[in-house]
């Protein structure tokens, strides 16, 4: 009888001491709306760098996000201001530009993938102008590579590497700059993809 009395206090503590411990962990998670609670190893998971949104107290201004130093460059960046977003600057491409990347299966693979995800919409898969945007919108004036004349001259068959770059890069009529999206060497690859679809002739 006394080793069953005892089994059942040392029950009741043990039920106690969990209600107790719930109790405390419920209390402290609900104390702060904005606080998760107890949490187990924070620093595993919270940044040690600072967010450009913080205050920083390393800098002068107070702010993480920092203008970047005069005259420098981002890492990947390819100077192009010899040839402006002009006509003028358009044909000089033309004139100076060649692509300086090998024609290979590699190199054209990756054009072709490039192409799709930010040409083909517009331009079409066959580089005929009728992408499923065209289609879907309704808007015309979109040009085939291998039809037609380019609105700053010429056949669209006969555009050079250069002129291909300088529109990639700042874009012409309702097509905009796609600088941002595309790098330069991938803009190379693109290039190359459309001289093969200006050959193809849509087959």
């Amino acid at each position: 009888m006394k080793g069953s009395t005892l089994a059942m206090n040392r029950n009741k503590f043990v039920y106690t001491a969990l209600l107790a411990i719930a109790f405390v962990a419920t209390f402290s998670a609900c104390k702060d709306k904005r606080s998760t609670g107890l949490e187990y190893a924070r620093n595993m998971y919270d940044p040690i760098a600072y967010n450009p949104d913080q205050p920083n107290k390393n800098f002068k201004d107070g702010k993480t996000a920092q203008v970047p130093p005069a005259h420098t460059k981002p890492v990947g960046f390819t100077e192009y201001d010899e040839y402006p977003n002009t006509k003028e600057g358009y044909e000089a491409a033309g004139v100076s530009m060649v692509n300086p990347l090998p024609v290979d299966t590699l190199n054209l693979a990756d054009g072709k993938h490039l192409f799709t995800v930010f040409c083909s919409p517009c331009h079409g898969d066959k580089g005929d102008g009728q992408g499923h945007l065209v289609k879907i919108e309704k808007f015309s004036g979109v040009p085939s590579y291998y039809e037609g004349s380019s609105s700053r001259g010429g056949a669209m068959a006969d555009l050079n590497d250069g002129k291909i770059y300088h529109t990639i890069t700042y874009g012409v009529n309702n097509m905009g700059s796609h600088a941002s999206q595309i790098t330069p060497t991938d803009r190379w690859k693109v290039v190359m993809y459309v001289k093969q679809l200006q050959v193809q002739k849509g087959q």
